[in-house]
C-alpha cells in the first residue's frame, strides 16, 4: 500500500506472490471507512501479508509522513487479526511509478487517478522481488 494523507493506493500480488498489480485507490476518511474497506479486501482476496510503504527522506530519516504511515499500518493491523503487516522503505516509489506511467504513454496530467495504485505496485513488487524464493510457502496473496 501507498499511504498518503488524502488517498491510499492498493496493489495485490498474484496467488504465487510473484507479480504485483494495481487494485484500487481509496480516499482516506475521518470515520476510517477506508480501513474497514482494506480489512474487507484482505478477507476477500485471502491476503497472507500486507506491505505498507514507509516514506523516508533520502537521508533515511523519518518525518511526519512516515509516522502517519506507521499509525495507519497499526490501525489496519488491529482490524485484520493474524495477517502480518510489514512496513517497507518506499523512497522514490511515486517517482518510479510516474516514470513507468509516462513510459506507458500516460501524460502527467492524467496520472493523478492512478499514481497511488502505481506507487503501491512499485512498493509491493520491490518487496516481492526482495524475498527469498524457497518453495510453496512463499506463495499466497500479498497486498
Amino acid at each position: 500500500m501507498d499511504v498518503g494523507t488524502v488517498r491510499v493506493g492498493v496493489a495485490l500480488s498474484d496467488a504465487t506472490g510473484t507479480l504485483a498489480s494495481p487494485l484500487e485507490t481509496l480516499r482516506r476518511a475521518k470515520d476510517q471507512s477506508d480501513l474497514d474497506r482494506l480489512a474487507g479486501l484482505v478477507v476477500t482476496h485471502e491476503v497472507v501479508e500486507v506491505v505498507v510503504g514507509l516514506p523516508r527522506h533520502l537521508s533515511g530519516a523519518s518525518g511526519a509522513s512516515a509516522r502517519d504511515a506507521s499509525a495507519y499500518a497499526e490501525a489496519l493491523a488491529s482490524r485484520i487479526g493474524d495477517v502480518p503487516v510489514h512496513l517497507v522503505d518506499e523512497r522514490l516509489s511515486t517517482v518510479t511509478a510516474a516514470t513507468h506511467l509516462r513510459a506507458g504513454g500516460i501524460p502527467a496530467r492524467r496520472q493523478r487517478p492512478v499514481i497511488d495504485q502505481a506507487a503501491a505496485v512499485v512498493i509491493l513488487q520491490s518487496h516481492l522481488d526482495g524475498r527469498p524464493r524457497t518453495g510453496p510457502e512463499t506463495g499466497g496473496r500479498h497486498s
